[in-house]
Order: structure tokens, then C-alpha cells, then sequence
């Protein structure tokens, strides 16, 4: 469904109004989201419940106790549900408002009646916290009935994953506010997920139309980024319409989002054992064999991974190399020798170590590969010097020849932050003019977006359909113009030494070491970037000596390095403004101000 952005923040509005009328003083205003996001989730999946009551209730009755070792799925296609979930309970949230007295019990009865997989959700809410204090201060009744009120509409039919996700960033985000915390993540907009599902499955729409094919998200959210994906795939009105059969796999490792997103799994007929909770990178909740088709994600972007990489080290007290497959890894040396390196992103900041993973899970390329869509913040380009870890990992996807595409977006594109982002296409089945090469998109100019008529928090801007449609050309046309350019994979890599002068006495005479070579000032020493491309010697030659004729560098340290700079390839040089316009435009506002400016000068 199309997300109706005034409906549902008049939903949202609602929702918020639950806090101040019902919970202040009643919780800390830090707990308001421990009570808010599960009350939404169960409200979403009781109105899902509520056509098929009375008959899982007549069948519950009539099979009790007899169905006791069946499996939860045939389970709650005994029970009459028609859906992956059931509620035994007598009651429905409408149900319980007509026992006011004894709603504290009758509400515990309530939740008890749900399936397994639901307890799952509430447990990981830890909803059932919060249910003494409910009843202590008296606002069981109240918060219920707040939730029943018509104008807050949650059921499937009404809003679609997508436009959950969209509420529970926008609650999430309020909460924050109001708490001073950081949001520390942000939901993908639905264009952008538009935008990444078309450049993953259109360059293989034709190998699609059958089969089985497995779709992973290892940052999972809300779930929208897997379910749009499918969509996408399977929609008999759309552009693939494939009939082959997609399974939907993620993890994730907040509490609220995992919740949501089983929640969501369970109400679109999805396997919802096939979402795991938990850190990918340290605690992987799937067989370490299994490969993916498409993997489609958007990690948490300068959140601290300090503890996952702990636990993913191996030693009593000290620090060692990660003896993860994922993260170990060979890259060249600048001798071009292949070493097994240790490559882990510098704990503040974990994506790329999200695409490390990703690419551990592609499926060999003679089962027919994997394409991956990520997005990325502008670290993920260049931060980390030559050797660091960030740098490798960058060094080790270029020369296994795996990045295809990288495309800047707008800014205040998303939800939570104004940063710039990018979306990373990656493969290990190029098609063959891409062979060798990288092609960078520059979308984030106008003629590429729009501005929002209301924003939603920071999000001031989105992609039309012909915006989506003008990226997607770029993209297949493969051709160099002001907004694409094509490079090779060496173009970003780079030699960088260490620039030696020697240090001299009173009189600049040049001091030698015991070996009669000369001593380097520590403080003229430098550092210079060399193009892989070119002769370090030439290039020595060229850019250093004469500056600095009795400079040298050491041919046995040298450090190769990687990085992508965007303001480098886009860069469009903006000539000073003339001071005469300068003058007349000062000259034209003095008389636009009758003389105030000169007054206030003087």
C-alpha cells in the first residue's frame, strides 16, 4: 500500500498523547517506550486476530489437550486462525473493557493465550515488567481503552510493514527527544529500499522467474527491507513478476525491532523462526554454511561495536586476531604477496565489517552467485589510513573484484539525520563490461529528488518514481556523463611512503648514523600518497625531490592503501564572485535599507 504520510502521523500524534495522558507520572519519561511500542505491536496483531475469534476459540475447546505436540504452525492451523499465531484467551483488547474490575487478571489471561512465537515477542519486549505497575497505579483500563479507540487503526489491511516502520522510528525518535538520547539508527525510507530492491533484482529479472531464492538482511529493523524486497520480486502487477518462491532471513539485535519485525513476519505468512535476535557480527544466529541469493541491509551507522568485537576475540585477557572466517582474511602486500590479515573496523563504527559478513555469505558463483545492496555513510569511503583495517577492507573487495556500483544519495534523505549516504552495490558475478571496474553514481544534486510538502523529522526530501527511474538509467546505461563515471578497481588504490630528510647540526651539515647513511629529522618527515598506477620512483622524482632534493623514502615500508572520494571525481570548481558585483550588491542593499547600513557602520 501507498504510505498516506498525513494519516499515519495523525495515527502516530494519537499514539503520542497515550504517554502524556495515561503513563506521565505514572513511569519515568525513559520507560514511556517500554509501554508505547509493545502496546502497538499487540494492538496490530489482536485486530489481525479479531475476524477468526470466535472460531479458534470453538475449535480451541473442542481439540484441548489433544494438540498439545503438534508443531506451532499446524498448530495454529488447528486452532482456526489462518495465520502463523493464535490467542486461546476468551478475550480480545475490546473484550477486556467490558470487566473494568477485574481487567489486571483478565489482561495476564490475555496474554497467556498467545502462541509460542508470540511469547517470543512479548518476552523480548519485556512487556511483562511493566503489567505490576499497570496495576499498582490503575492504568490498565485506560491504556487499553486508548488503544481500542478507532483512530488508532493498526491492522495489517490498514498499515503495511513499511508504515510501521515509518511509526515506530517517528515514536522512537520523540522518545529520544524528550530523554535527550541518541536514536543511534535509522529506518531506510521506502524509496531508498525501492531504489536498492530495483538495482538487486532487475540485472537478473530474467534468472528470477523460478526457483528458490533466499533474501537476508543481517541489520533486519522492522522487517520492511526484506518484505518490500519480495514484494518487489513476486508482485504479479509489477515489473518481474516472478512465481518463484523467496525466503525471507534477518537478524537483529534490538529488543523493539526484532519484536516488530517477527510480529510483521507472522502476519504476512513468513517463517518467523527464520528471524533471529542478536549481534550478527559476534552471536550469528544461522548455520555458518548457509549462502544467500540477495542480502539487502542498512547497518546502524556510528554505533559503538566495541563489545562484539570482544567477543569475537579469542584469548584469556589479551587481545588476539579474530579467528573468524568472516573477518580474516588475504589481501597483497605492497610486494603484492598475499597475507592472511586480521580486518576489523575500528569499534565506533562497524559497517563495513557488516559488508565483510555479507560477502562470507554469497553463494559460490557456479550456484549462480549473490548481489548485495548496502547503505553506507561516507566513512565507509575513506575513513582508516593505509594498512588500518577500514582500508583493507576496501583493498580486499576491489581486488576480488566485487563492488560494482557505488551511489550518493541526497542529503535529508533519512528519518533521524541529514548525513550523507550511499548505497554500495556489490556481486561476484559481474556481467562483463563491468569486469574489472567500478562505476560511481552521483545522485545527490536536484533533478534527482524532491522536497517533502511536510517533513518527517529530518527527512526533508524523497525520490519520485522518476527519480528512481533517472538513477536506474545511470545505472544500466554504464556510461561516463556529469553525474557517472567509471573507473578501474586500481584507480583507488595507493602506495603510501614515508618521506625522509636528513637531520642536520648548527652548521646544516648532514648527520650520520653509524652506518655513514644520514639520520632522518623526525620532524621534516612526511607521508605521500602514490597512484597505484604510477611509478613510485617517477613519482618521487617528480613531486618531491624538487622540493626537497635530499629527501628519501624506505622501499621496504611502504603501506598500500584504498579509498573512493566522491568531492575528488564530482568536484565542480565555483569561481569567487567579482568584487565589483560584491560592491554593488552591498551599494543596492545601503539603499534598500535607506542609509541604515552606513548609520549603523559609522
Amino acid at each position: 500500500m501507498n504510505l498516506n504520510t498525513q494519516n499515519l502521523q495523525s495515527i502516530i500524534n494519537f499514539i503520542w498523547t497515550v504517554a502524556d495522558d495515561v503513563l506521565i507520572n505514572k513511569f519515568l519519561e525513559n520507560q514511556y517506550q517500554d509501554v508505547i511500542l509493545p502496546m502497538t505491536v499487540l494492538r496490530r496483531l489482536d485486530l489481525a486476530l479479531e475476524p477468526t475469534k470466535e472460531k479458534v476459540l470453538k475449535t480451541h475447546n473442542e481439540f484441548k489437550g489433544k494438540i498439545d505436540n503438534i508443531s506451532g504452525l499446524l498448530t495454529s492451523e488447528v486452532h482456526g486462525s489462518g495465520l502463523a499465531f493464535y490467542n486461546t484467551s476468551q478475550f480480545t483488547m475490546k473484550k477486556l473493557l467490558a470487566d473494568p474490575k477485574n481487567i489486571d487478571t483478565n489482561f495476564t489471561d490475555y496474554l497467556n493465550g498467545f502462541s509460542e512465537n508470540v511469547q517470543d515477542i512479548i518476552s523480548k519486549f519485556k512487556f511483562r515488567n511493566q503489567l505490576k505497575t499497570f496495576e499498582e497505579t490503575g492504568i490498565t483500563f485506560s491504556l487499553i481503552e486508548k488503544f481500542c479507540n478507532p483512530k488508532v487503526e493498526l491492522s495489517p489491511e490498514k498499515i503495511s510493514p513499511m508504515a510501521m516502520g515509518y511509526m515506530f522510528e517517528d515514536l522512537i525518535r520523540r522518545f529520544n527527544e524528550k530523554t535527550n538520547a541518541a536514536a543511534g539508527r535509522h529506518f531506510t525510507p521506502r524509496e531508498i529500499i525501492e531504489l536498492m530492491t530495483h538495482l538487486v533484482y532487475l540485472p537478473v529479472k530474467e534468472k528470477i522467474q523460478k526457483g528458490t531464492f533466499l533474501v537476508y538482511d543481517p541489520c533486519g529493523g522492522s522487517g520492511a527491507m526484506l518484505t518490500q524486497s519480495k514484494h518487489f520480486a513476486t508482485d504479479p502487477e509489477g515489473e518481474i513478476k516472478s512465481t518463484a518462491t523467496f525466503h525471507l532471513y534477518g537478524q537483529e539485535n534490538t529488543g523493539e525491532m526484532y519484536a516488530t519485525c517477527k510480529s510483521d513476519m507472522l502476519l504476512k505468512g513468513e517463517d518467523p523462526d527464520k528471524i533471529k535476535f542478536g549481534s550478527t557480527l559476534s552471536e550469528y544466529g544461522f548455520d555458518p554454511d548457509l549462502k544467500f541469493n540477495f542480502m539487502l541491509t542498512n547497518p546502524p551507522h556510528g554505533t559503538s561495536w566495541k563489545q562484539d568485537i570482544e567477543n569475537l576475540n579469542v584469548g584469556a585477557g589479551k587481545k588476539v586476531e579474530i579467528k573468524d572466517k568472516r573477518f580474516n582474511l588475504k589481501i597483497k602486500n605492497f610486494k603484492g604477496e598475499l597475507e592472511e590479515t586480521c580486518l576489523t573496523s575500528r569499534s565506533n563504527d562497524g559497517q563495513l565489517m557488516f559488508l565483510l559478513h555479507m560477502l562470507s555469505k554469497m553463494k559460490d558463483p557456479k550456484d549462480g552467485g549473490s548481489r548485495i545492496a548496502s547503505v553506507q555513510n561516507g566513512s565507509a569511503l575513506f575513513t582508516g589510513d593505509a594498512g588500518s583495517s577500514e582500508s583493507g577492507i576496501r583493498q580486499y573487495i576491489l581486488e576480488n573484484d566485487l563492488l560494482e556500483c557505488i551511489i550518493q544519495l541526497p542529503n535529508d534523505m533519512f528519518y533521524n539525520t541529514g548525513i550523507t549516504t550511499y548505497i554500495w552495490l556489490l556481486t561476484n558475478v559481474k556481467e562483463a563490461r563491468r569486469k574489472g571496474k567500478v562505476q560511481l553514481i552521483n545522485a545527490s544534486s536536484e533533478g534527482f529528488y524532491k522536497n517533502m510538502r511536510k517533513p518527517l523529522g529530518d527527512k526533508r526530501v524523497e525520490l519520485g518514481t522518476q527519480d528512481i527511474l533517472k538513477i536506474q538509467e545511470l545505472y544500466f546505461a554504464f556510461e561516463e556523463n556529469e553525474y557517472s563515471m567509471i573507473f578501474e578497481n586500481e584507480d583507488f588504490g595507493f602506495y603510501q611512503i614515508a618521506v625522509h630528510q636528513p637531520e642536520r647540526d648548527e652548521n646544516g651539515k648532514i648527520i650520520e648514523d653509524l652506518k655513514g647513511n644520514p639520520k632522518s629529522d623526525s620532524d621534516l618527515k612526511d607521508y605521500e600518497k602514490v597512484p597505484m598506477k604510477e611509478s613510485i620512483a617517477e613519482y618521487f622524482k617528480r613531486e618531491v625531490l624538487p622540493f626537497a632534493p635530499d629527501a628519501w623514502y624506505d622501499k621496504e615500508k611502504m603501506k598500500m592503501g584504498y579509498e573512493i572520494s566522491f568531492t575528488k571525481y564530482f568536484y565542480k570548481h565555483e569561481p569567487l564572485r567579482d568584487l565589483s558585483d560584491i560592491e554593488n550588491d552591498i551599494m543596492q542593499l545601503e539603499k534598500e535599507t535607506d542609509g541604515l547600513l552606513n548609520e549603523i557602520v559609522s
